[in-house]
């Protein structure tokens, strides 16, 4: 089954990244699951042969460990856990290149943490290594470096939806695979009577978000809510995004042929600009700016400028030029963007307009607090702010 939405994106995604759950590499004893790998290379194999690229985002490495060092319970302590990793990794990557190599193909490793993709030359530099391996054939294979990155000193993507969703933006694809260990977003709780796939999400809002059902633990840190929330990364940065099977061994055949699988999660908006999608969903906002229901229309709705009579209060201490994000106090940032004045500066000139901005300051270095041309929008729901 397809439609005409379907097939649009299929023809269109000569780009797709597609990222691969633990659960769907894994067999139940912890082990690779080398039979799905497999399939994954041959299916990958004949996307290649059609033209198109991918990039692969990987999740197994922690599991992959386990089963080598015969453990039956993930390790609770640091150490232990990115040991386990390591030992994985090079498991995970072996079998992927076991599964390319047969057909000519080659594995490339990208380890990442998330400092790679806020530092804005090191953005670039990956971007550009990632266009280069694609340009050489090969497939790169992306995955958190387990062994450095730490939750508790803020290194941590948090889990691979959200580490596959920024490749995404990076990259501006056209498309991000989500495969997971079911067939897609459900109208309500799976194991309903009457339950069933949504097909189609246009947008992502608060209903949508309520029906994500998590079932955290064994292997795996992701879940749905994961999924929406990388789904509305990639919708709102221009992207599509599908949450499918990736037990069903022809999914990404099934996905380029246009075919009726999975949830798809359209686009919110005309791809954005490779210097926003920096600015919306890598770069780390230094602080925060509160601004009032009137400056949030004429930034989301009108692509205005954030001028300095919109700003309602300030949270934190940054510096001129450096990434803020935008709220309107009650809910997730809608916006961000590179900001004009330091925080100190935009305390004192908060609320005022702009002819007001001299006589308190002396000078007006900006009539802008952030101009248009350096924002992101992030999210255009309501509800959401």
């Amino acid at each position: 089954m397809t439609d005409s939405a379907r097939l649009d994106l299929a023809s269109a995604a000569r780009l797709i990244v597609v990222k691969v759950g633990t659960r769907v590499l894994t067999r139940p004893d912890g082990l690779l699951d080398t039979a799905r790998i497999e399939a994954l290379g041959r299916q990958f194999d004949a996307a290649l042969a059609a033209g198109r690229r991918i990039v692969l985002v990987s999740s197994g490495a922690v599991g992959a460990g386990m089963g080598r060092m015969g453990l039956t319970a993930r390790p609770q302590e640091l150490a232990s856990l990115q040991a386990v990793a390591a030992i994985g990794q090079s498991c995970l990557i072996e079998a992927y290149e076991r599964a390319f190599r047969g057909r000519g193909r080659h594995a490339a490793q990208v380890l990442l943490v998330a400092d790679d993709l806020q530092d804005r030359s090191r953005y670039l530099n990956i971007r550009n290594t990632l266009r280069a391996l694609l340009d050489y054939g090969a497939i790169p294979v992306i995955n958190e470096n387990d062994t450095v990155s730490v939750e508790e000193l803020r290194t941590s993507f948090g889990d691979n939806d959200r580490l596959a969703a920024l490749v995404a933006t990076l990259l501006g694809a056209p498309l991000l695979l989500l495969l997971s260990d079911v067939d897609g977003l459900y109208d309500r709780h799976p194991g309903e009577p009457e339950a069933a796939i949504l097909r189609h999400v246009p947008r992502i809002d608060a209903g949508v978000e309520g029906l994500a059902r998590d079932r955290l633990g064994g292997l795996s840190k992701g879940g749905m809510a994961s999924k929406i929330a990388a789904a509305r990364i990639v919708t709102e940065a221009g992207g599509n995004c599908i949450i499918a099977s990736g037990r069903n061994d022809h999914v990404l055949d099934e996905v380029c042929r246009g075919a009726d699988v999975g949830t798809l999660f359209s686009s919110r908006a005309a791809a954005v600009p490779a210097w926003k999608r920096w600015l919306g969903w890598s770069a780390e906002p230094r602080g925060s700016v509160v601004v009032d229901a009137g400056a949030r229309e004429a930034v989301v709705d009108g692509g205005r400028s954030l001028l300095a009579a919109g700003v309602v209060s300030v949270a934190g201490q940054f510096a001129a030029g450096d990434v803020v994000a935008l709220t309107t106090g009650t809910g997730r940032p809608f916006a961000r963007g590179l900001v004009n004045y330091a925080a100190d500066e935009l305390r004192r000139i908060a609320g005022l307009k702009t002819d007001a901005i001299a006589a308190m300051l002396g000078s007006v270095p900006y009539e802008e607090v952030i101009h248009r041309d350096n924002l992101a929008i992030v999210s255009r729901e309501e509800a959401a702010c």
